[in-house]
């Protein structure tokens, strides 16, 4: 299960809290939630992802999914304080080069 909490939101961007695992079984309910926060897409996104164990690439996919939209308003998704293991999977998928990948906000 996880968890998808609005942090912060200013006029340029929403900060968003996810921690837990995210996989095939939780991914309708993170996309759904996911998708209603970012709204129009027309706000950067940051993804405080400190408490997040896990994901598969069910959500790596509904991510992008969330990138794409963003980035039609020329906005990026931001991605914080990944787990060794989940920074790796960024890795081996190409996704490093795609998102902007951080240690510390």
């Amino acid at each position: 299960m996880f968890t998808l909490l609005l942090d912060n939101q200013t006029e340029e961007k929403l900060e968003i809290f996810l921690s837990g695992e995210v996989d095939i079984a939780s991914a309708p309910d993170f996309k759904t939630k996911l998708y209603d926060l970012i709204g129009d897409g027309k706000k950067d996104i940051v993804l405080l992802c400190n408490g997040l164990k896990y994901i598969d690439s069910t959500g790596l996919g509904i991510l992008v999914g969330a990138l794409k939209k963003v980035k039609s308003h020329q906005r990026n998704v931001y991605i914080y304080q990944l787990r060794d293991n989940i920074r790796k999977l960024f890795h081996i998928t190409g996704l490093d080069m795609v998102f902007i990948l951080e240690e510390a906000v």
